[in-house]
């Protein structure tokens, strides 16, 4: 008896297996050279990595030596959108867990993001530190930058 209800079982899962796969359907919108150009999945998503930055070891500074290294982070964030690694990067409100910050990185290895996490200021400086995740997320996400360009009032 169990041995027939395994069979049936089985039997539906390979009946099923067409009918699931003819309702899918494709998105009228559906544009496949930006999809390509975007180096998107069927589901218009890709890899990131995630870096959220939290408070550091440095105690206090001077506003002086604060400024400059602030500055430094500002740069090192324009640099890295500009060359199209860094995608979304910004502070994050004031939290229990003491994160500042998240970057998003057009990339698929964690390592890549840490050589460049690692040539910024507020790290070096140990004001900051960074953790990192695999992230996937709509990879629509990277033409963020193009449309933030054009709503930007005053650049950093």
């Amino acid at each position: 008896m169990k041995r027939i209800q395994v069979l049936i079982a089985m039997v539906a899962c390979l009946i099923g297996v067409p009918i699931l796969a003819k309702a899918q359907v494709v998105n009228k919108n559906y544009d496949e050279k930006l999809a390509k150009e975007l180096k998107a999945d069927d589901y218009g998503m890709k890899k990131y990595v995630l870096v959220i930055l939290k408070t550091g070891s440095t105690g206090t500074i001077s506003k002086t030596t604060q400024d400059s290294i602030f500055k430094g982070h500002m740069e090192n964030i324009n640099r890295l959108a500009a060359e199209g690694k860094l995608i979304v990067a910004g502070p994050l409100g004031k939290n229990e867990m003491s994160y500042r910050g998240i970057f998003i990185f057009d990339l698929e290895q964690i390592e890549e993001a840490r050589k460049l996490v690692d040539t910024d200021p507020v790290i070096k400086s140990k004001i900051m530190t960074a953790e990192y995740f695999p992230w996937y997320g709509s990879a629509a996400l990277k033409e963020t930058l193009k449309i933030h360009s054009k709503i930007e009032k005053q650049s950093h």
